[in-house]
């Protein structure tokens, strides 16, 4: 039974969204078959309509069989778009899948077989037509495969060349067809490979200005890809937002230092989901909220249903949350307290008579040391916030 109801039933204008391979997900891992029968893409549509979501993604392979003949993919295409239509769900955004079948041992666009790397071009260009057949305007790419187990196979500065060498014919296909993608470049640091040559979304933000059109590329950055490795996703986030380059998310959770674990949203560490939604919110991203993640493997399909109306649902609890700490009067108080100072102009936009001042300005190290920052304050009002008490 659904969760969602009152003030947390989720609305169009939330953007929630679930990618076919997270309802999907039949629970197998490396250690066990599935738990779940097959859940048919029409019927997850269905599902999704049902919990109240607005969009489904997909990978290409998710909905149509990789070896698939024109007609079957045109009856599958035909069939999966009715029923977004009869159930109210939109198709936000199309990925590929160059990870899952074994062609790809060696990776797609880094592999060391140029045949591979043509292989890997032509399936992502077939993967765009049928994104946006289904309306998607975002296409995300995460080279999962794009790796290594040992250095000794290719160096990695090739790796990267041979990587913007695939994005920027990417790129002129997407203008020569009229599609109007924006890609989104997923990070992840490793699994299924030891080593992914794009381990953080940092990396791919240094790496998008070297592209031939860096107008038209930003970043999918996901909630356990960053956490896995100990990092603050938020952080990640805020520098994708502050450069322009935040055009899809991924949320999830993660217990950091385990293997990619998909689970529920804000499931295993509420604060930082919670940080994450108030930043989303505060900046105000408009964006898909997508939920790249899968329910437990002792859970059946009314389990699935349950954990995609989690999802939802505790975003919705941690953006109220959010808006009640942005208007708490001590929490207002205690961050004009520690953003005032002296009254000094010695952050003023550089100019050579403000670089005299400021070279010549005399600062009282032990009166700022005596300014308090109270810290541990701001952090339990948070706390009780997110725990129901305050």
């Amino acid at each position: 039974m659904s969760t969602n109801n009152g003030r947390f039933q989720p609305k169009p204008e939330d953007k929630f969204s679930f990618g076919l391979w997270t309802l999907g997900n039949r629970g197998r891992d490396p250690f066990g078959d599935a738990v779940r029968p097959t859940l048919p893409p029409n019927d997850i549509v269905a599902i999704l309509g049902e919990v109240g979501a607005w969009g489904v993604n997909l990978h290409d392979n998710d909905l149509v069989p990789i070896d698939a003949s024109s007609a079957e993919r045109d009856r599958i295409v035909r069939e999966f778009k009715q029923a977004c239509k009869d159930h109210g769900v939109v198709v936000p955004m199309a990925t590929v899948s160059l990870f899952f079948h074994p062609v790809f041992r060696d990776g797609g666009f880094t592999a060391n077989d140029p045949e591979v790397r043509a292989y890997a071009l032509q399936k992502t260009m077939r993967a765009m037509d049928l994104g946006a057949e289904l309306g998607a305007k975002i296409f995300v790419l995460w080279g999962g495969r794009e790796g290594v187990e040992t250095d000794a196979c290719r160096r990695a500065d090739e790796a990267v060349k041979r990587l913007r060498d695939a994005v920027n014919y990417l790129c002129e296909y997407n203008i020569t067809c009229g599609y109007g993608y924006k890609f989104a470049l997923e990070a992840k640091p490793n699994e299924p490979r030891a080593d992914i040559y794009m381990p953080t979304t940092g990396h791919y933000l240094g790496f998008i200005p070297t592209l031939e059109h860096p107008e038209m590329v930003g970043v999918n950055p996901e909630v356990a890809h960053e956490q896995m490795a100990g990092l603050n996703f938020m952080h990640g986030v805020a520098q994708a937002w502050e450069a322009g380059k935040l055009f899809h998310i991924d949320l999830n959770d993660q217990m950091p230092g385990r293997y990619d674990q998909d689970l529920r949203f804000g499931s295993a560490n509420p604060k930082a989901a919670f940080w994450l939604v108030k930043f989303l919110e505060d900046v105000g991203y408009d964006g898909p909220r997508h939920f790249d993640a899968h329910a437990y493997r002792t859970e059946d399909c009314c389990g699935v249903k349950d954990f995609a109306s989690g999802c939802m649902r505790t975003y919705l609890i941690l953006k109220e949350k959010a808006a009640r700490w942005n208007g708490d009067r001590e929490i207002r108080a205690i961050l004009k307290e520690i953003s005032q100072g002296n009254g000094t102009s010695a952050l003023a936009k550089y100019s050579k008579k403000n670089a005299a001042s400021l070279s010549a300005h005399s600062f009282d190290k032990e009166a700022i040391l005596k300014k308090r920052l109270p810290y541990e304050r701001l952090d339990q009002l948070t706390v009780d916030i997110l725990l129901g008490v305050r």
